[in-house]
């Protein structure tokens, strides 16, 4: 899934390797920054959500250990392809140019594709013979965030995070597919949620950054057409987006613990897209994009704690 990190920790524009001047913790924070570990927690948190729905119970402490090391390890090699290919990107936006490779505080970049190449495919090798299904959605989310979305759509297209948002699904696919159903009726529901929640969260975020996205040359929805227009499309998706996680009720694992708290976050959305048609600002819109993260973890959270129940 495509989810975008904009506060990043300020760090000096030290030598990489740990010493008086740039100590381990400094260290440990831009590789944190790189591997985008915060995206990559909520996408983990995406895949126990679809393996919670794809088993209807505990999936199980090796099969949920195991879609942890592999889809975590698939998900920060791609965010780090994903930085190393957008460098120059990222040096021409306010917002990116003090990550760590732009910023030159990991040293020679030149690394960074092997060891998170590595990262990607090996653990997704590693399970093949055993389970096909994870194998396949490990490398299609890679696939779809690092090829599709970097490379091919988000330098020309404004519809780049649309289909990008693919790459959410397959992580909860990948969580269905560790535990042996991968087709699921509550797993597929819930990619279709990821994949509508995506654009959302993503082009309220670029709302508050339109300026630093025209910067950068990235296509982004509020960067081709006007505020108003933007906030009609977010507004659609933010639709699709309740009607799956309402739809997810119908799951015979889900219930009323599931559904009032979702319900009342959904209906907080729907408010908060209001305020911004009245008025599209940046306050508004940063608000959207904040509560839209909330929304989906709490979606997710319910979810476990839900089917557990």
């Amino acid at each position: 899934m495509s989810i975008s990190q904009p506060l990043e920790p300020r760090a000096s524009h030290s030598p990489a390797l740990p010493s008086s001047a740039a100590p381990w913790r400094t260290w440990l924070q831009d590789l944190a920054v790189l591997f985008k570990l915060r995206v990559v927690s909520l996408l983990l948190l995406a895949a126990v959500g679809g393996a919670f729905l794809g088993a209807r119970g505990w999936p199980g402490s090796a099969r949920l250990a195991l879609l942890l090391v592999t889809g975590g390890l698939a998900a920060a090699g791609s965010s780090a392809i994903n930085q190393y290919l957008e460098r120059d990107t990222d040096r021409r936006m306010l917002r990116t140019r003090r990550r760590p490779l732009v910023a030159g505080r990991l040293g020679d970049p030149r690394w960074v594709p092997y060891v998170a190449g590595g990262m990607v495919l090996l653990p997704g090798l590693a399970v093949l013979p055993w389970n096909p299904a994870l194998t396949i959605f490990l490398f299609l989310g890679a696939f779809i965030y690092v090829v599709v979305y970097t490379l091919w759509l988000k330098p020309r297209t404004l519809w780049n995070i649309v289909i990008g948002g693919a790459a959410g699904s397959a992580a909860v696919l990948s969580g269905s597919a560790a535990v042996g159903f991968w087709n699921e009726a509550g797993a597929l529901w819930l990619a279709l949620l990821v994949f509508l929640w995506t654009p959302t969260h993503f082009w309220s975020l670029a709302l508050v950054y339109q300026d630093d996205y025209r910067r950068g040359g990235v296509p982004m929805l509020p960067t081709q057409t006007s505020p108003r227009r933007a906030v009609l499309w977010i507004a659609a998706h933010t639709g699709g987006t309740a009607l799956a996680a309402l739809a997810l009720l119908t799951h015979p694992a889900l219930g009323w613990l599931y559904g009032i708290p979702v319900g009342l976050a959904t209906l907080d959305l729907a408010l908060r897209n209001l305020r911004l048609w009245r008025s599209p600002g940046r306050r508004e819109a940063f608000g959207l994009f904040k509560a839209s993260n909330v929304y989906l973890g709490l979606v997710l959270l319910l979810i476990c704690v839900d089917v557990l129940i």
